[in-house]
């Protein structure tokens, strides 16, 4: 992200939620190099031959920002988090579109073993990842949004703790029982 002093991105995010459209294309134009490396990561794990690319997801990643409209974050770590709770709907929603569109023959399907559950070779379907974080999500939020920060956000253990107001510690502890039980779900064991 470009060098940008804690008052200038404070005034710059409290702009954008007092309604001012300008302030959030400024904000943009400043982490935009971070929001295509976050969307070529996330990119990354998806089948050769998707259609998706870094600049349209993250063109898809501010129109969700500006369709949201401004919205309280109180730092580089809540804008991010926010960032990466619209990439998440972006992907999910075209992986969605792109499954009906051939009638479940072509699925995305993404490898996680690296950074999400230690289960090598396994690649998992994106909607499938987004069902199982929904249903973490209604058992116990907090880890759901960690490992949406993790995952789709790339924000790493501090940020995120940050972001949830806990410490890092539990925000360790946080992530290793949300990927055993995201496994656990994945694999039929839940």
């Amino acid at each position: 992200m470009a060098t940008l002093g804690g008052g200038e991105l404070t005034a710059m995010l409290d702009a954008w939620k007092d309604g001012d459209q300008g302030a959030l294309d400024r904000l943009v134009a400043l982490v935009y190099p971070e929001l295509r490396r976050l969307a070529r990561r996330q990119l990354a794990r998806r089948r050769p031959g998707d259609s998706l690319e870094s600049a349209g997801l993250a063109n898809e990643v501010y129109r969700g920002l500006v369709r949201a409209g401004g919205v309280a974050c109180e730092n580089r770590a809540h804008f991010l988090a926010l960032c990466a709770q619209v990439m998440r709907r972006v992907v999910v929603d075209y992986a969605r579109a792109r499954a009906s569109t051939k009638r479940g023959g072509g699925v995305t399907r993404v490898s996680i073993e690296e950074t999400l559950l230690p289960a090598p070779g396994r690649g998992v379907g994106l909607v499938e990842l987004d069902e199982a974080l929904e249903a973490l999500g209604r058992m116990d939020p907090r880890k759901c949004r960690l490992v949406e920060l993790r995952y789709f956000g790339g924000l790493t253990i501090d940020e995120a703790a940050k972001v949830l107001r806990v410490s890092p510690g539990t925000a360790k502890r946080d992530w290793l029982l949300a990927k055993a039980w995201l496994l656990a779900h994945l694999s039929g064991d839940a």
